[in-house]
Formats: C-alpha cells, structure tokens, sequence
C-alpha cells in the first residue's frame, strides 16, 4: 500500500521541483528573468507565482494540443499580483522600475483603438498600455508584461516616475472592489519575439478560459475577397438605389464585390424627444446620430419601402449618382456653422443670433434638397412605408441584388454593440431597457479627446438588461437571417465599460454582452459572420472572443485629417499602417486581422493598396459612386471578385520592433508574411506623423516627411513562424522580384541587404522566391502575374518533375503577364496544353501572356520543360 500523502510535503515538493527550470525569480525587490535583472525596487508588496501554480490545465475547455503545448512551456512564464491596505474598485500599484531597456508596446490612444509605441524607461511607457515587451539582448531574449482579467478586474499599464511601471487594476462598478490580486499580470520570455506572442497569449487563453485563439476558429466567408463598404461614399445618407448603383459600377468594370457592407444609416433609430414610432429625418454625417437610439430592430422606412423587382429588368433607376455627395456638402456646412457658434460662446459672446440664423437657414435647406432627390425608386414606391411580406423591404432588396450580381456571395450590416450608438429606446420594443448614464473611466485620462465619446457621455446608453443579451441579439440578428443578411460590422464595441456600475462592473457585464453576442452568431451567421470594430482593449480580447474570428486591427481610415492639418491627408496614412502592423503582433494570435477599407481613387490609394496586398485579410474599399481607380482596384483584385491573399497576416519584422517609423528619421516600417511558393517583405515609408502625450492627439512632424533608406534582406522573412514555409527558408538561392522597381535579383542567405531607398507615402514589395535547380543545367523560380501587387499569391500550385525529363507545373490564378526567373530558355511550353512560345532572356526573366478563362474560375495550367 502507498503511504498517505502528506499535502504540506506536496506543496513543498511541487514548489521545489517548478523552481528548478522557472525562467523568473522575485527576490528582495529585485525582478531577473534567467538571472538577468528586469525591474528594480520592486515593492513588497508586489508578488510573482510561477505559471504551473495558478493555472490547473484541467479546468480549460483548450484543446488537448494547445493544453500541451503551453504547458510543456509552463517554466517560461508566470504571474505578478499585489495587495493593497483597503479594497477599492480602482487600484495602482507599482511593478518596479526600470532605464535604460529598450521596449516596444501597445497603448489605448481612444476608448476604440491602439497604437504603437517605443521607449526605454518605464517612465516612458503611456496611459492605458495593453502590454510591454523588453528587449534583454544580455540573455538573447525578449520578455512581455501583459496586464490581464482578473476575477470582476481588469487591467492597464501607466508610467510612474523615475522608470516605474505602474499597474491600474478596475472593475468599473463601486460595488466591486478588492486589495487582493494574485495574478492580474502575466509575464513570459522566449528567444523568439514572434513566438513570445504566441506563447503568451496561449498562456493566457488556458488560464483565464474565457476567450478562443484564430487557430481554434473558422474563418469569415469574406477574408479571402474584394468587397464594398457604403460608409465613406453615403454616410447616412445610404438607401437601396445608391447601394444598388455602387455595386453595379463595380460589375460594369469587371470587379464584381463578392460581399457588400451597408454601413451605419440603414437602422431604425430616432432621439428621445421624436415621435416614438418614426424614424430620424434627413441624417447625413457620422456623429448627428450618435444620441439617437435603436427603435425597431427591423430596417428604416428608406429600405422597408422597397419593393421587390424595383431595379430588375427594365426598370429603371432614377438615382442621381451626385446626390450623397450633395448632401454631404451641405451637412458639413451646417456642421462648420455649428461649431462656430460653439466657439463663440466659448469666447464669451452672448448675442449668437446670426449663427443660430445661419444653423437654421442651412438645415432648411437640407430638408429642402432631401425632399428634391426623392428616394431614386420607382414613382409607385415612393409611400409603401407600410409594407410587409417578401415582397417589400431589406428581404426584398438583397434577394434582388444576389439576382442581378450573380457573384455577390455574402450581404453584411453594421450595427452598434449596444444596438444604435446611443444604444435602444426604453420602451419600444419587448426588451428591459434604460438610459443609463456614462462614466468614463479614469484609466482614460490622458487619452485622446474623442467626438464620439462626448456625444456618448451627452445622451447616455439606451441598455438592454444583460439577463435579456441573448435575446437582444438575437432580435437583431434573427430579422437580418431571414432578410438575407449574412454578417455584421458590430461597432462602438467599447461603450460597455461606460455603463457597469450598476450591472456588476465591467467584466461581468462584458460577459453578459459577448455570451449572448457569440450566441447569436452561431444561430444566425454560421458563426463566422461578424467583422469587430472599435474594439481594441483587452477587456474585449480577454472576454468576448470565443467566437469572433476577425476584427480591425487599426482606427478608421482617414482621407483627411479632422483636426485640419492638410498635409494629413498624407501623413494619416502612415499612422493607419503602422496601427494595423503592431496591433496584429497581439491581436492577430486571436482574431484574424482586418485592415479596414480604403477610397481607391485617394492621393495615396497606391500606398495603402500596396499594404493591402500583403496583409493577409480581405480587401475592400468605401469608394464614392463614381470615383473608382479601376487600374488599381485590378492590381489587387480578380475579375471574379477574389484576391490573391497572403497565406497569413502580416507583422512587422524584427528590426521593426523598437524602432519608431512614424517620426524617427530613419526607420522603414517592413511587413513581413508567406505566399504558397514564396515569402513578401513590404517596405512602407510612413515617417511624417505621430502621438504627442503633451497635446493628447496624433500630430503632423513634417520634418520626417521625406525619403527613408534601409535595408531588406531574405532573413527579414519569419520562415519558421509557418510550418509550410519552412523549407524555404533553408533554400540556397532565391530570385527576389521588386514589384514597384520592376527588377529582378539574385540572392543567397549570404548576400548583402538590398538597399531600397523608399519615397514619403510609398512602397516597394519584394517577393523572396527559392531557385529550383531541374537537371543538370536549369535553374528555376516562379514569380507570379506581376500586373498584381503580390504577385505569388497569383501561384496556386507548383511541382517540379526532378527524374526524368526535368519540368515545372504551374497552375495560377489570374490573368496578365507571368514572370519566372529562368537561366536558360525552356525547350518546350505548354498553355492548358496548348503549346506556345514563352518570351526569354539572358538575364533569366521568362514571360508568358495568361488569359482569363471563366470556365476555370481564371486558372491556367503553365508547362515549362527544359
């Protein structure tokens, strides 16, 4: 018989043995990973505890491999904690300090969105930080800090005086507070910085249990797609005849969307003061209807007076092509009004006669013109506000559209999380609900002045109890099923931490949200149909993605800036691509990222197509109607509506990772990711701009708005981040195509960096690909169609035939002009086994003219012998 355990020996053995290989060690306010010291004077109140005692693996509903697989790394990681005197709902303790190391992190610059941010003292570090990484080149490795949830808590980094990071632990209720936390950060060291995300936020995910990672979860229909999204070319003003004439402009040029958002205007909502059963009149910008609230989850009369057939066959389309940017215009000039008057009674004028005159005049003018351009159906339609069945509304109008535009797969919505931005009306509808006042929290000072949040704060969050979450989605989500819609744009995620002081604080609220948020999803959107917005804080990242799979990764884009910069127009770009790249180093490890539409027909459209390209997500645009750059849409696109897509996102590479690229003067920011047969650097100079903590906003440096040199180089490229890639990285020669240079190199892992001097808001691609030695004389390497930006996407399959006579099968996507890197000329071409003559030269480039064939779906099946 085994004698009785004796449970103080087990703890003690268990304590002993974890010690043995654990990387970290808190020892008289001394912090030191691997015997190298990270944080100095840290208090003692501050506690660290090995992973292996805080986590039971067990207890995760994780799948057996990734169970294995963090806890095989157990040793690498663990967690800090702290007590405090008094329990309080909002606490800040110290971590220790450190000078003097150099730190990449992730910081909440709005309530909605992160950025990137680069310094060397914990003194450095801003507001709202969602983690730090430390570079420790003394050991060759790299530690983050992620601040995580912790019971009713969660949590932020600051920076504190003399080099301290500071912890901000809240649970946005006065009713929930604590002064014990044992795991409310989580530490983690590895050699590798890509496999440190990795590793940490698995670590997590087994730990906390409460959200997924992308690789446990499917992937949107849209991510491999061209689609259209209607916010930047109607704002509110969108309807079914502009929506209809946007994709038919599309289709017309030979790039059919495959998806179509129709953004925020089509819902039903109206302000408190309104009739409680008619919609808002006349809303044009964003921002007019941020106070107003959802008052029927069905479509506003704009799409419920369709009627089915009413753009089908003969009909026609009487919508002036001019008339939202019309509309536009004048709202602005009310908005410019507006905001005069404000400044005027700031200045301490009493008499604001003459603009509240003017503000009148020109919103009469308005509803004047709103009037004049009718709804752009058919005269007999124009008052079927009443109508119901199949035959009317948005069921109608997208059955019509799959109809006429035969390719258009999937028909998406955007809606608030909270319903409409000013969440729904108490009273209209079956749900518990209430105007619940916001209180923004204290961890958002210093952050960034924001119209939205003070038009939230103005009118307060229409809440529906978060008992009655499931519902609520489902009431929403269910009519779109049934109408057709197959996904949502949820936005203004991140209102919730405004509103949880009576609903058990933030965590417990966001709980209540996202289960019934993820519930819906499965019912009605397959589960994969969702793309998350304004959503780039960890509480949502820690809690509510169990089932979402992708999600933006950068702010809005911007074709000019708000603040009145000119030069914004420029330099805002820059800032949009550095958001998406460092925010896909954390998010990217559990939703799939999305790097937001853009105007084709913009001063920088090339610049931001380029980043595209690459990047790994779906690519669609917000195009105005008749202002497209088709040239450029098809160098991104196919005729069948599909995009030639990197294998995974892209993220920035290591030399990128403590360095500023915005406003350093000297830094390229580099995109790494794979094709099938290949690896892509993008190299994008977007020096120009950047956050400035004294004035609390992103601001023009014109000083660093010029050209940038820097190197690129094969080992640029993660191979061992992708299994597949693998292999070639281990390749002894490469061919390396310069996409916007038009040459074509010959390199070894030993070659010298290529030196690529790079414009203000321009780019180069270089796609790395291996040579194929075939036979005893040729040397080969496919390139792709290089009429698209990334060109290897454009390769679908690849085998060599090495015995016998040696050859190379191709299949590829696309039409175009086709590159290869060949030493000698083939003997022999076959195209769709049709022989024909490639064009070569002695510098080895092979050229072949690829037709599209709609019969298979755009693919050629390319022979080379030699």
């Amino acid at each position: 018989m085994a004698p009785p355990i004796n449970p103080v020996n087990s703890i003690l053995n268990r304590l002993r043995s974890s010690s043995l290989d654990q990387c970290f060690d808190l020892w008289k306010g001394k912090f030191s990973v691997k015997g190298c010291p990270l944080l100095h004077d840290v208090p003692s109140n501050v506690s660290f505890r090995p992973f292996s005692l805080v986590c039971n693996e067990t207890e995760s509903d994780a799948p057996f491999p990734l169970v294995q697989r963090v806890k095989a790394l157990s040793h690498k990681g663990g967690f800090l904690g702290f007590n405090t005197d008094e329990p309080s709902d909002s606490v800040v303790n110290s971590l220790g300090r450190f000078t003097d190391r150099n730190f990449l992190s992730i910081f909440r610059f709005k309530t909605w969105w992160s950025t990137q941010w680069v310094g060397t003292s914990g003194s450095d570090l801003q507001m709202e930080t969602q983690w730090v990484v430390l570079d420790v080149p003394e050991i060759k490795s790299y530690v983050i800090i992620i601040p995580i949830i912790e019971g009713g808590f969660r949590s932020a980094l600051r920076p504190g005086n003399d080099g301290h990071v500071m912890i901000f632990a809240e649970s946005g209720s006065s009713h929930v507070k604590s002064c014990c936390f044992s795991s409310i950060a989580y530490v983690h060291v590895s050699e590798n910085p890509f496999n440190l995300m990795k590793e940490a936020f698995s670590a997590i995910r087994v730990h906390l249990n409460t959200f997924k990672l992308l690789e446990e979860k499917s992937l949107p229909s849209i991510v491999d797609k061209f689609g259209w999204c209607t916010w930047d070319a109607f704002y509110l003003t969108v309807e079914p005849a502009g929506v209809w004439l946007g994709v038919k402009e599309f289709a017309d040029a030979g790039v059919s969307p495959r998806f179509v958002i129709i953004d925020d205007g089509w819902q039903s909502i109206n302000n408190d003061g309104d009739d409680p059963n008619e919609d808002a009149k006349n809303l044009a910008l964003g921002g007019e209807q941020m106070t107003a609230r959802l008052h029927r989850f069905e479509e506003c009369d704009k799409f419920r007076k369709y009627k089915g057939g009413s753009f089908l066959g003969s009909n026609s389309l009487s919508f002036k092509p001019q008339k939202p940017k019309m509309l536009i215009t004048k709202a602005i000039e009310i908005e410019h009004a507006v905001k005069a008057r404000d400044k005027a009674l700031q200045s301490g004028a009493t008499d604001v006669s003459e603009f509240e005159t003017k503000i009148k005049k020109l919103k009469q003018e308005l509803d004047d013109m709103f009037e004049v351009e009718g709804s752009g159906l058919p005269n007999g339609n124009r008052e079927s506000f009443d109508c119901k069945g199949d035959d009317f509304g948005l069921k109608a109008f997208t059955r019509d559209l799959r109809t006429e535009f035969k390719g258009l797969d999937d028909i998406w919505v955007w809606h608030a999380l909270c319903g409409a931005w000013g969440g729904v009306r108490p009273g209209a509808t079956h749900l518990d609900c209430k105007v619940v006042p916001c209180n923004v929290s204290l961890g958002l000072d210093g952050t960034m002045p924001d119209l939205a949040v003070d038009k939230i704060v103005e009118g307060g969050i229409g809440l529906v109890h978060p008992s009655q979450a499931d519902d609520f989605f489902d009431s929403m989500h269910s009519h779109l099923s049934e109408s057709g819609v197959t996904g949502v744009k949820v936005d203004v995620i991140h209102t919730l931490e405004y509103v949880s002081e009576e609903y058990g604080g933030r965590v417990n609220l966001a709980k209540a949200y996202y289960n019934g948020l993820s519930s819906s999803l499965s019912k009605n959107f397959k589960g994969t149909g969702i793309i998350s917005s304004m959503q780039q804080c960890n509480d949502f990242f820690f809690l509510g993605t169990k089932q979402i799979s992708m999600g933006r990764v950068g702010d809005d884009f911007w074709f000019q800036d708000p603040n009145g910069d000119p030069n914004g127009v420029f330099w805002l770009q820059g800032v949009h691509m550095i958001h998406c790249a460092y925010n896909s180093l954390w998010m990217g490890q559990i939703i799939q990222p999305d790097w937001d539409m853009f105007q084709s027909d913009h001063v920088c459209a090339k610049y931001h197509a380029g980043s595209r390209a690459i990047c790994g997500g779906p690519v669609y645009l917000s195009d105005s109607l008749g202002c497209h750059n088709f040239d450029l849409i098809k160098k991104l696109v196919h005729p069948d509506g599909t995009i030639p897509k990197c294998q995974r996102f892209a993220l920035p590479t290591r030399d990128c990772l403590f360095v500023n690229p915005l406003f350093d003067n000297k830094s390229l920011l580099k995109l790494w990711n794979f094709n099938k047969y290949g690896g892509v650097i993008g190299a994008f100079n977007c020096q120009g701009a950047g956050w400035d903590g004294k004035v609390r906003r992103i601001i023009g440096y014109p000083q660093c708005y010029k050209p940038v040199t820097g190197p690129v180089h094969i080992t640029d490229i993660e191979w061992d981040q992708c299994m597949e890639a693998a292999a070639m990285g281990e390749a002894e020669e490469y061919v390396v195509y310069l996409d916007q240079a038009e040459s074509l190199l010959l390199l070894t892992p030993k070659s010298n960096p290529i030196q690529v001097t790079i414009q203000p808001s321009s780019f180069e691609i270089f796609s790395f690909v291996p040579v194929k030695s075939l036979g005893p004389m040729a040397k080969f390497g496919p390139i792709g169609i290089t009429d698209m930006f990334n060109s290897g996407g454009t390769i679908q399959e690849l085998d060599y035939n090495e015995t016998g006579a040696a050859a190379a099968r191709l299949k590829i996507k696309g039409s175009g002009n086709f590159l290869a890197y060949s030493n000698v000329a083939p003997k022999t071409c076959y195209l769709n086994g049709t022989e024909v003559a490639p064009e070569w030269s002695a510098d080895g480039k092979l050229k072949l003219d690829l037709p599209w064939t709609e019969e298979a779906n755009g693919i050629s099946d390319v022979v080379f012998d030699f």
